[in-house]
């Protein structure tokens, strides 16, 4: 399929700078793919649309503050942005470096707080793998350092950092938020607990395999990136019993989905512990552990928005767009959300 069949024209007002006030108070649309229904309601009415013994799966893996400006040691070296992307253990990881000039093999960068890092190579991606010269850890070091890495579309610092996590990440290890999880709040979660929903939890580290932007001419063109995901024995558990009572596997988020896709076996059961994908879920693929599917409002020709075209249709998910856009719905990270039952 041509990249260009996933465009579609977008006000830049509708693209939200900051959240709701509050996380449930954000709007939603709902959408029932048997019956074509379209609804609009607020985030916090979702719990009306699960049932007794219904499964919610969410991604907790925590943001780590990814984003850090090199300190001035010469003329080359300061005022360097370094985009953190994953460890690659012993003191060594891979990012995303501008200008990329000042990152060649053997440059030392200083980092605020004095640790030292140094290039080691250029991947053909144009990446750099780079290693703390004193050996430290990197995430601890971005962690003390860096700064919370809001997507490039999102230019007001009004809010506060907390806000780019869900109030139930527990794992560092992203470099963007599993923004569909961010409406979430402990009220909603005490609805569902009396609805009879479980919730359980897996993670996948949000790497650049989520937000790296198509640039292929056609889909089967694109290569994504690898990113590691765990599955916990508990998460599975429940997620066998749900399946053999009836009940519906829901997802929060495109990582959710894709851990889950890449989990699910033969038998349909999910296989446990730390594993890698490099998904990628579009038109045609036949889905085996998802029922629902709660997301955000994604960017143009992505390969999230690809992703909820394979789960309810190319044309509707584009209807539903054109119908958020007439609505005035908030898009991206911090706009508004969207159900697909």
């Amino acid at each position: 399929m041509k990249t260009e069949l996933f465009d579609f024209y977008l006000p830049p007002e509708l693209i939200a700078q900051v959240p709701a006030e509050t996380r449930s108070a954000s709007r939603l649309l709902v959408h029932e793919r048997a019956t074509g229904r379209v609804e609009h309601r607020r985030f916090s009415d979702i719990v009306e649309y699960f049932a007794p013994g219904d499964l919610l799966i969410l991604n907790s893996s925590k943001v780590i503050p990814a984003r850090i400006f090199t300190e001035a040691t010469d003329r080359e070296t300061g005022g360097a942005e370094i985009l953190f992307i994953k460890t690659l253990g012993a003191g060594r990881f891979e990012a995303m470096v501008r200008p990329g000039r000042k990152f060649k093999p053997g440059r030392r960068h200083l980092l605020p707080g004095g640790c030292q890092v140094e290039v080691d190579e250029i991947l053909d991606s144009g990446l750099r793998v780079l290693h703390t010269v004193d050996g430290r850890d990197p995430v601890v070091v971005f962690r003390e350092a860096g700064q919370m890495p809001l997507p490039p579309y999102i230019t007001s610092r009004e809010s506060s950092p907390e806000r780019y996590q869900t109030v139930y990440s527990n794992v560092e290890g992203s470099i963007a938020a599993p923004t569909a999880g961010l409406h979430f709040d402990e009220q909603v979660f005490s609805e569902l607990k009396k609805r009879q929903v479980k919730t359980a939890e897996v993670i996948l580290h949000v790497g650049l395999g989520t937000f790296k932007p198509i640039e292929a001419e056609n889909l089967d063109e694109h290569r994504m990136h690898s990113e590691v995901f765990y599955v916990p024995e508990e998460t599975a558990a429940l997620f066998r019993q749900t399946r053999a009572a009836g009940g519906r596997i829901w997802a929060c988020g495109t990582t959710s989905v894709r851990t889950l896709e890449s989990a699910v076996t033969e038998d349909g059961s999910l296989r446990t512990g730390w594993q890698s994908t490099a998904c990628f879920i579009k038109p045609g693929y036949q889905f085996r552990a998802v029922d629902c599917f709660i997301t955000n409002f994604h960017l143009p020709r992505s390969t999230l928005i690809v992703l909820v075209a394979a789960f309810c249709g190319r044309e509707r998910v584009l209807s539903l767009y054109d119908e958020a856009v007439k609505n005035r719905y908030r898009f991206y990270s911090f706009g508004d959300s969207m159900v697909i039952i």
